[in-house]
This record gives structure tokens, C-alpha cells and sequence, in this order.
């Protein structure tokens, strides 16, 4: 076969790849999901085998802690959110026509900022057109992936397809392995064993990141005596994944409902500043030290593949952006090096690896790094 023929079939190949997902989209959730909990576990499971547990034993005891502990945190946490959640639905009338007596000062003061009466029409029109399309997205994202899949199939399939997956997962990495091209196989396995560091590194960094800043947002917004801060807090923790998103839309809803429930403008600002607290802390310290720059996903990249994924896959794609995203940021990488130290690149200037070229050397190794 030749590199040109190769080139084809494997083009063929992520096309029906492609394809396949997304004719299969509406019920692949629960089979995604036990792909995603086998694969973070397997590190665990193998740390039993290596104190002599067998495979599939050590397979039951770690999937029952987790879901365990998963439902634990769930049933811990559903009265709680259940309660305000109740009380949002008797507030909320109240809280909107507060927010629309607070806010019509401001509503005038900038439509009389605005002289051209067509953007007066045209405005109301652009919002809706966003907000129907991110509530068409929304709608997109739950029915593709909950509305055959639904949750009694995630209660029920995701442990069955973890346990096999977690019990099978190195005979299943040994038999892929033993079908990559024999002359292509050391140089597949360094890619895939990048792609592995930098997607583990991603979803576990970004995972604490939103854990923590969910329960700070939570807490600080509870002593700050906002209602539904809890909830508000928590679902603003969850979106973190998304940079910026969790911050920017829990800071608005919190801002809202304290200025619809706090007569005066210093608790306003107080729930403002819990925002800016967490954004600062999150810029600073948690991202820096918990994901750091070394998984190469750069938050527009990210953002990206999560809107692309959802758009058109469904919640399926949105649990496949992150991981499709890391394929192709470290395939990338990879192809750019490549052209970077190929002919293409230096016309005629000594390659990288030559005494002359100290400057290219060091872009290589800065690259590796």
C-alpha cells in the first residue's frame, strides 16, 4: 500500500467514523459515559492488580465506591437544591417585576444613549435571534442525548459498560495495539501515550477547578444570604469546564436576583465581588497549578470543540469535545513539528538538528517541553 493510498484510507475511515456517530448519536450517551468512568479508573484498578487483586474483582470494588460515592453526593445533595428550587418557582414572579422596576432607569438611560432609532428596532431583534439560538442548542443537547437515552439508561447501562470496559480495558489496549501498522507503531504509541497525558491532565485539573470553585461560590453566596445561592453556586461550579462561562453566567444570575431581593446596593456589590473573587482565584492560582499550560488545550480551542460538539451531536458530542479536541491539539503539534524541521519550512536554511541552527534547536526542544 501506498503513503498516498494509506493517506485515503484512513481519511475513509474518520469519515465513517464521523458518520457512524452521528447517525448513532441518540443512544450512544450511556455507552460514552462508561467509556469515560472505565477510563478514569483504570489507573485505580491497576494499582490493585498490583497488590495482587485480580482484575475483576478489583474491577467491583472500585466501581461500587464510586458509584457509591457518587450517589451518596446526589442524594445529599437533591433536598437541598429540591428546596430552592421550590422557592424559586413561588419568587420568581415577585423577583422579576423587582428586577424590572430596578432596572428601567438603566433601560432608559441607554436607549437614550442610542440616537439611531434603527438600532433601537434591530437590537431587540439580534437578542432574540442569540437567544433562540442558544435555547435551540440547549434543546438540541437534551433531547439528542436524553431523549432515547434516558436517565434510566445511564442507571442502568453506564455501570454494565464500565464494568466490562474497567475488567477488559488492557487485553482491549493490547488487541488496538496489536493492530497499528508494524512501521508506523512506536511513532503511533508516543502520539496516543501525549494524547492519554494531556486529556487525563485536562479532566482532572479542570475537574478539581470546578469542584472547587462550585463549592466557593456556593458557600460565599450562602453567608452572603442570597437565595438559591446554593443552587446558583453549584450550577455555576458545573459550567467551569467551559472557561469563563460558569463565572460570567453565575455572576449574572447571582447580580440579578440581589438586586431583586436586597433593597440596597451594597449587597449587590458584595455578590459581584464573590464573582470576581472566584475569577481571580481561578486565573491565579487554581488553573495555573491544577491544569497549567503544559496540556496545550487553550481555552478558545476548548470553548470551540464544546459548541461544535453540542451543535452537532448532541450531549454525546459535548462528552467527546474534550477528548476529539486533545486528538487533534496533539496531532497538530505533531504535523507542525514535522513541517517545522521538514524542507517545506526551511528552503534551504540547515535543518534543526545541525550545529548552525541553534535557534531552531531551541524552538524544537521549547516545543517538546
Amino acid at each position: 500500500m501506498t503513503s498516498r493510498e494509506r493517506t485515503w484510507f484512513w481519511i475513509g475511515f474518520l469519515v465513517l467514523l464521523t458518520v457512524g456517530v452521528y447517525i448513532l448519536r441518540d443512544v450512544l450517551l450511556p455507552f460514552v459515559a462508561g467509556m469515560a468512568v472505565a477510563y478514569f479508573l483504570d489507573p485505580v484498578v491497576d494499582r490493585l492488580e498490583r497488590l495482587k487483586v485480580s482484575r475483576g474483582l478489583g474491577t467491583l470494588i472500585v466501581l461500587t465506591g464510586f458509584f457509591l460515592a457518587l450517589l451518596g453526593a446526589i442524594l445529599l445533595l437533591i433536598p437541598l437544591v429540591q428546596a430552592q428550587v421550590g422557592r424559586l418557582s413561588e419568587v420568581l414572579p415577585e423577583y422579576s417585576q423587582r428586577l424590572q422596576v430596578e432596572l428601567e432607569p438603566l433601560v432608559t438611560f441607554v436607549q437614550k444613549m442610542i440616537e439611531d432609532g434603527d438600532a433601537q428596532t434591530k437590537i431587540p431583534d439580534v437578542a432574540g435571534t442569540v437567544f433562540n439560538w442558544v435555547g435551540g442548542l440547549a434543546g438540541r443537547v437534551i433531547s439528542g442525548g436524553l431523549a432515547v437515552a434516558n436517565l434510566l439508561s445511564l442507571l442502568v447501562i453506564t455501570p454494565i459498560v464500565s464494568f466490562y470496559l474497567l475488567r477488559d480495558w488492557d487485553r482491549i489496549i493490547e488487541t488496538i495495539d496489536g493492530w497499528l501498522p508494524r512501521a508506523q507503531a512506536e511513532e503511533i504509541r508516543e502520539q496516543a501515550g501525549l494524547i492519554d497525558e494531556t486529556l487525563a491532565a485536562f479532566v482532572r485539573g479542570q475537574g478539581t477547578v470546578c469542584i472547587a470553585l462550585g463549592s466557593f461560590y456556593a458557600i460565599g453566596l450562602s453567608l452572603a444570604g442570597l437565595d438559591f445561592g446554593l443552587v446558583i453556586g453549584l450550577f455555576a461550579g458545573l459550567i467551569s469546564f467551559v472557561p469563563f462561562v460558569g463565572t460570567i453566567v453565575g455572576g449574572v444570575l447571582s447580580v440579578g436576583l440581589a438586586v431583586a431581593q436586597f433593597s440596597g446596593w451594597e449587597m449587590v456589590v458584595v455578590v459581584a465581588a464573590i464573582f470576581v473573587a472566584g475569577q481571580t482565584i481561578e486565573g491565579n492560582f487554581l488553573t495555573p497549578n491544577l491544569v497549567g499550560d503544559a496540556v496545550g488545550l487553550h481555552p478558545v480551542w476548548v470553548i470551540f470543540a464544546l459548541l461544535a460538539g453540542g451543535a452537532l451531536f448532541g450531549f454525546v458530542g459535548v462528552l467527546l469535545a474534550v477528548p476529539v479536541a486533545a486528538v487533534i491539539g496533539v496531532l497538530t503539534r505533531y504535523a507542525l513539528g514535522r513541517y517545522l524541521n521538514s524542507a517545506l519550512h526551511t528552503h534551504g536554511i540547515p535543518p534543526a538538528d545541525e550545529p548552525d541552527a541553534p535557534e531552531a534547536e531551541r524552538s524544537v526542544e521549547d516545543r517538546k517541553a
